[in-house]
């Protein structure tokens, strides 16, 4: 294995990626696949998480494994963790990648949507980590730590109005990040979150859905264009392997410069 190959090689490595079938969470897993990972793919549709597991090991390198878990209710969340613990005795890496948006203007956004969007984007993102420390510490050493990413957003930076539950669940995401990191340290976990901008996936059909609509909102990005799969894999790999083991509590842009950026309105 080369110098390079080594420094960014996650093999072997046991992660557990939320919302692992489509869209961010679908890129990481291929990521951390084809990099030689072993990942469990977990998401409410069953037949979903089974279908891009077999489509995954098609690719060689690691292995996927998929199955249905939801982490919108308390239950949920500890159904999932026990099932993540009868299929392995330690993880390495958990991506809290599952997500849900809301888009309604000032006066319009229901209680319950509210609520959904901060249930999935946050509440679950810490108790999932906290049910899964026990793995986490286990796979956890001084010289390899274990690693905890969350998913963020350029959304819980900037204030663009009509997402708000989206966009304050992002921005809280973007806190526990640091705080857990902050505490997790002495026990061999560091805790990043990824803030991405704009990237072609089921959530954000509605801006990028087509090429057309991806140009255009891509023209506005300061590198001209939308994120593309690996931007989110190269970022994956640095944080989960060698080359990223000292970093910790980092709220890592993966934007092509627009939390650096005012007065653009992306997507009207």
């Amino acid at each position: 294995m080369s110098y390079m190959e080594d420094l960014f090689s996650v093999r072997g490595k046991t992660a557990l990626v939320t919302g692992g079938a489509t869209g961010i969470g679908r890129m990481i897993a291929t990521g951390l696949i084809s990099a030689g990972a072993n990942v469990l793919i977990a998401s409410r549709k069953v037949s979903d998480c089974e279908r891009v597991a077999a489509e995954l090991n098609e690719i060689g390198g690691g292995r996927a494994e998929g199955f249905g878990a939801d982490v919108a209710t308390e239950e949920g969340i500890a159904a999932l963790a026990a099932d993540v613990a009868k299929r392995t005795d330690r993880l390495h890496i958990l991506v809290n990648n599952a997500g849900a948006s809301w888009g309604a203007p000032l006066g319009a956004v229901p209680y319950k949507a509210w609520a959904k969007v901060l249930d999935v984007n946050l509440t679950a993102v810490f108790h999932l980590t906290q049910q899964l420390l026990p793995l986490l510490e286990k796979a956890a050493s001084a010289d390899d730590p274990a690693r905890v990413i969350n998913l963020g957003s350029v959304m819980g930076t900037l204030a663009i109005t009509g997402v708000y539950s989206y966009s304050a669940s992002k921005a809280a995401v973007h806190q526990v990040t640091r705080m857990l990191a902050l505490e997790l340290a002495p026990r061999h976990v560091t805790v990043n979150a990824f803030a991405p901008g704009p990237f072609q996936s089921r959530m954000m059909d509605f801006a990028v859905g087509s090429d057309e609509k991806a140009k255009s909102v891509g023209d506005k990005v300061p590198l001209g264009r939308i994120g593309v799969p690996d931007d989110i894999a190269g970022a994956t790999l640095y944080l989960c392997s060698r080359a990223g083991r000292h970093v910790t509590g980092a709220i890592l842009p993966l934007d092509g410069g627009q939390s650096i950026q005012h007065g653009v309105t992306l997507f009207e």
